[in-house]
């Protein structure tokens, strides 16, 4: 069990780094018209980016104010995966079983294909996604293309974890972070279009943080869900395990980590705050999460001090994930090029900052997780946000 004193060092927990050559996708911008599906009008698509930006506006406002420090021709990009992202992250919340959340999720996987054949349902997100697709393919000439696979990915992700079953170790959080998270930025990341393995390898680790944290922060919530909606049609009487266990709350937290700390379950839904070991559990996993910032925080240093970046990228080889070596460049322009591709992709890093505000607010509460205070929204991220961004560095 960690000690409350050893706390306080969490977040000079680092990594050793290795280097990794830089390596990119090389995009032409031709000039272009913004085009719309053919099926949708331009009201239409104004529409959808208006219920998107409202969306988030009311449920994910650090995803909203950082919608400044991405470049103008994505944020449209930028509004239709993180409202995609909080459309299928609240399913979990919003219905009264698994089997209903399937569905659910299947219909946001048929949505995706229709937007991908330039015919999306009425539905805004949908819409908005069509026109980001067309509008990318007439920026970039047909050379740059968003995953579908990566979308497919991340429902996939969040399905596996339907009925907010326990992680069973971190290194499974950790993968449903990347698969979720850093996802969205690799997403995002091919609207601007960028297509490099170190800023690749730099939205890995913050999407990792980013993933952790939004587990934590929604773990007393999980742990004390709402009362259920009784003017559903699917009614819990007599259902599954799955569904009792849902309305009887859950714990989150990576089995592992909960055997080492010594957290029960029932302790936690009984007790809360006071269960015996969470606070020492929560420390754990918020570490795992600050260790992805300092390795982010790290290569990002050395990209701009012209040294090697860091250790090899993971998923380097993997569909979506496929780099030439530079071509021609000798080793010197490489790492100038490296640097103004990281310069360029910082408005995606963005997360980093609202990420470790928070984590600095937990650890002054002593990794409480049930305290009011770190569900108020937080007034440094505009600023905080703005100073990151001009020294481009978080």
């Amino acid at each position: 069990m960690f000690a409350t004193a050893t706390r306080s060092r969490w977040l000079q927990t680092t990594r050793l780094v290795r280097c990794q050559p830089n390596s990119q996708r090389a995009y032409t911008t031709p000039s272009y018209t913004s085009p719309s599906p053919a099926n949708t009008s331009a009201a239409e698509v104004q529409s959808a980016k208006d219920y998107c930006s409202g969306l988030l506006q009311k449920f994910d406002s650090p995803s909203h104010t950082l919608l400044a420090f991405i470049p103008p021709p994505s944020q449209p990009a930028y509004l239709a995966l993180r409202t995609f992202n909080l459309e299928i992250a609240r399913i979990a919340d919003t219905v009264s079983t698994p089997t209903v959340g399937a569905m659910r999720l299947q219909f946001w996987r048929d949505n995706i294909t229709k937007a991908y054949a330039g015919s999306p349902p009425k539905q805004p997100v949908s819409i908005l996604l069509a026109h980001v697709l067309s509008d990318l393919d007439a920026r970039t000439g047909g050379a740059a293309k968003m995953s579908k696979s990566w979308f497919m990915r991340i429902i996939s992700a969040r399905e596996q974890y339907i009925n907010n079953a326990p992680y069973p170790t971190l290194e499974a959080l950790e993968k449903y972070a990347e698969n979720t998270y850093s996802t969205l930025l690799y997403l995002t990341l091919q609207t601007l279009p960028i297509g490099s393995v170190t800023a690749d390898h730099i939205a890995s680790h913050i999407g990792k943080a980013a993933g952790i944290t939004a587990v934590l922060r929604g773990l007393p919530l999980v742990a004390f869900p709402p009362p259920p909606n009784h003017h559903s049609n699917s009614s819990p009487l007599g259902g599954t395990l799955d569904s009792q266990r849902r309305n009887q709350g859950a714990v989150t937290l990576p089995l592992d980590v909960m055997a080492r700390a010594g957290v029960r379950d029932e302790d936690v839904l009984r007790k809360g705050a006071e269960a015996p070991g969470l606070r020492d559990a929560v420390f754990e996993v918020a570490t795992r999460a600050s260790d992805h910032l300092i390795t982010a925080r790290q290569m990002l240093q050395n990209v701009y001090t012209g040294e090697e970046v860091g250790h090899a990228f993971e998923h380097e080889g993997e569909e979506g994930h496929e780099y030439g070596t530079g071509g021609e460049m000798g080793k010197g322009m490489g790492k100038v090029a490296q640097q103004k591709e990281v310069e360029r992709a910082f408005g995606v890093f963005m997360p980093a900052v609202a990420t470790g505000l928070w984590l600095d607010r937990l650890e002054k509460l002593d990794f409480d997780i049930f305290q009011e205070d770190l569900r108020r929204r937080e007034w440094k991220l505009p600023w905080r946000a703005y100073f990151a961004y001009r020294r481009k560095m978080f």
